[in-house]
């Protein structure tokens, strides 16, 4: 008799199993990406679900597999709303099914804008700690503040605890301050300094992160920057083309991140070839690639993939199995139709 029960976590659920994890979940994050690069997983490409005559509003499905030593398949549903940002909501929410590979049936269902914003800033993270090793980190740049950058800058000073300065940037100078404020909590007594130029971050930190709600490029390049910078270009359209094919790229997956009018896939129009995109981080942490061409600045896109998702996944539902978390439902799919006494159920 196979067994039909489905563990429900809340968002609240999530942040508890993952509190003080930090490492485990960068240490998740580089393991999907290994398997990734060893070919076991799948990654179908999405197109985006949009609304006629609202062009800033879409919801996207990410479905993946991951094989290796998670061997589990889901998907991503995650809406992005950035007009809810004046209204005191979040910009993003997402839920996440995970399902058996044996048999295709729903085991969890949990809140995944949690899950969505710490595998982005343990991919960040773990991609600075990997682009910008051996090198000098006292300054970080922050552009957009908002929950990603939260995240990222809390695993990036983890990842990076050398950081002794860190400057904040967002075209709304009271997002700026409360982000100021919020990251205060954690951020050790360093310094937290609010600017008004972007061009100020690349002139002063040794790694930016972007994270910002820009559909369209507003960047033009590095503020003449060279192979002491690496940046985490997480939203993916900051920079105009032109700056990108004169940064080294690096990306998680070329054939994703150059979709969607991303500044890469632009670049890629431009060009006419994707040559301009040097590595993967996958084949980076395999020892196939070089972590910097020198030279240059060291740009990370990351198209924030499905499978960091289901491995997160993973990663709460097994904590949550250890815990005793979450809710367990005994009765979600219904009797097989064979089994169905249409009469007995209308008595």
């Amino acid at each position: 008799m196979v067994e039909s029960n489905l563990l429900l976590l809340r968002g609240a659920d999530i942040i508890r199993l993952f509190e003080d994890r930090e490492r485990d979940i960068v240490e998740t994050v580089r393991a999907a990406y290994t398997v990734k690069e060893s070919g076991a997983c799948s990654l179908p490409n999405c197109e985006y679900l949009r609304f006629p005559n609202n062009p800033a509003d879409r919801i996207i499905p990410k479905p993946a597999y991951l094989g290796g030593n998670f061997q589990a398949a889901g998907i991503k549903w995650i809406a992005s709303f950035p007009g809810n940002l004046s209204t005191g909501m979040e910009r993003a929410s997402a839920t996440l099914i995970l399902n058996s590979i044996e048999t295709g049936l729903a085991e969890a269902i949990m809140e995944s804008s949690v899950i969505n914003s710490y595998r982005t800033a343990a991919s960040a993270a773990l991609a600075a700690g990997i682009l910008h090793a051996g090198k000098p980190a006292v300054t970080a740049g922050i552009m957009g503040c908002g929950a990603i950058n939260f995240e990222i800058l809390r695993f990036l000073l983890c990842e990076r605890p050398d950081i002794e300065n860190i400057l904040i940037c967002d075209a709304d100078p009271f997002r700026a301050e409360q982000f100021r404020v919020n990251c205060a909590s954690f951020c050790g007594g360093r310094s937290l300094t609010i600017t008004g130029e972007g061009a100020d971050l690349f002139r002063r930190a040794d790694i930016v992160s972007i994270a910002t709600n820009a559909s369209t490029p507003h960047l033009d390049g590095f503020e003449g920057r060279a192979d002491d910078l690496t940046v985490l270009h997480v939203s993916l359209r900051d920079f105009a083309p032109e700056a990108i094919l004169a940064a080294d790229n690096v990306v998680d997956d070329i054939e994703h991140v150059c979709t969607n009018n991303t500044s890469l896939d632009l670049a890629a129009r431009i060009g006419g070839n994707r040559e301009f995109i040097r590595a993967t981080l996958g084949s980076i942490l395999l020892g196939k690639d070089q972590a910097r061409a020198g030279g240059k600045p060291v740009v990370f896109s990351p198209f924030g993939l499905g499978i960091l998702d289901i491995a997160l996944a993973c990663l709460a539902r097994t904590l949550a199995r250890e815990q005793r978390v979450g809710i367990q439902v005994e009765d979600f799919l219904p009797v097989p139709w064979t089994q169905r006494a249409y009469g007995e159920m209308k008595q």
